[in-house]
């Protein structure tokens, strides 16, 4: 972190003394922590998934649903013997997995964290949700723990990606980056009870008035993975309050007519393993409930 080159802004703060675009300081932000029954099917089960969520973002969509944690003002530090206690409580509680919430930029503490589990022997699976937005050197350094990689794959171009996320190369490091993770884990594995033990699922979240880009995004992912990932085809985009000033074109929830032509192109590929989404996700229960100030974690 000194500089700080986890993520592919490569920004070189020194995280101990400044913050950067990732509005993260030197220790790990613990904004959340809940049983998540609102991931994949296959992650969620029956008691949830364990979800561990990070304050800050290097990412910082302008649609993010998660703002109140993505600017690093809420929740605790803490070290990684005591995230360590966190994911063994989890499995205590009856989660199916780990399901690490945006780690990037915290990566190389988080990987402290998850050896300790494994070597005091946490059984469930760590899964990495990112946003895509990786170094292929940090995976192969950080994540080798990982059992499965829950990755967005957000745009298809680099117009869209400047656009609404401040980096034009994004589609570039998240091609890069599917392709580490598809090599450290392998093709989907599932146990008897159904839930994913080893893998990767992609998810793309079809944006308003995307849905030729979308397309394309599956088309190249398809191309190259096959079905030997998973695929999470999302029509949860929520307007947050106000964004259409200054991205009109997001101003209203996807059109279910757009998002049904991006599932029947994908029939069309022949994606077979994966998910869509049905009606009312668009809704602020999907959103958990955040803390709302410095110090405190829910």
């Amino acid at each position: 972190m000194t500089p700080c080159t986890l993520c592919p802004r490569q920004c070189g703060i020194d995280r101990s003394k400044n913050r950067s675009f990732c509005h993260a300081g030197s220790e790990i932000l613990l904004s959340h922590t809940m049983l998540h029954h609102w991931e994949e099917p296959c992650l969620s089960g029956q008691n949830g998934a364990g979800a561990v969520f990070f304050g800050g973002c290097p990412l910082g969509c302008v649609y993010c649903q998660n703002r109140t944690i993505v600017e690093g003002k809420v929740g605790r530090e803490v070290t990684p013997h005591e995230l360590c206690e966190v994911f063994l409580q989890l499995e205590k509680q009856g989660a199916h997995c780990i399901d690490l919430v945006t780690p990037t930029h915290f990566w190389d503490r988080i990987a402290e964290a998850v050896k300790e589990a494994k070597a005091r022997g946490i059984a469930i699976p760590f899964v990495a949700n990112t946003g895509g937005f990786e170094r292929s050197e940090i995976l192969q350094e950080y994540a080798k723990d990982m059992d499965i990689f829950l990755t967005d794959y957000k745009y298809g171009s680099r117009e869209t990606a400047q656009r609404y996320s401040s980096f034009a190369d994004y589609e570039a490091y998240a091609f890069g980056a599917m392709e580490t993770m598809v090599s450290l884990v392998g093709e989907p594995c599932f146990g008897k009870d159904g839930l994913l033990k080893k893998g990767v699922i992609v998810r793309h979240l079809v944006l308003p008035a995307h849905e030729t880009e979308s397309m394309a995004v599956l088309t190249k992912l398809f191309e190259r993975f096959g079905n030997g990932i998973l695929y999470a085809i999302m029509n949860q985009y929520t307007p947050p309050h106000g964004i259409g000033g200054q991205f009109p074109e997001l101003a209203s929830p996807l059109h279910p007519i757009a998002y049904k032509r991006v599932v029947r192109h994908a029939e069309r590929l022949g994606i077979e393993n994966g998910y869509m989404q049905e009606g009312g996700t668009v809704s602020e229960s999907f959103i958990p409930d955040f803390p709302t100030q410095r110090g405190q974690t829910t």
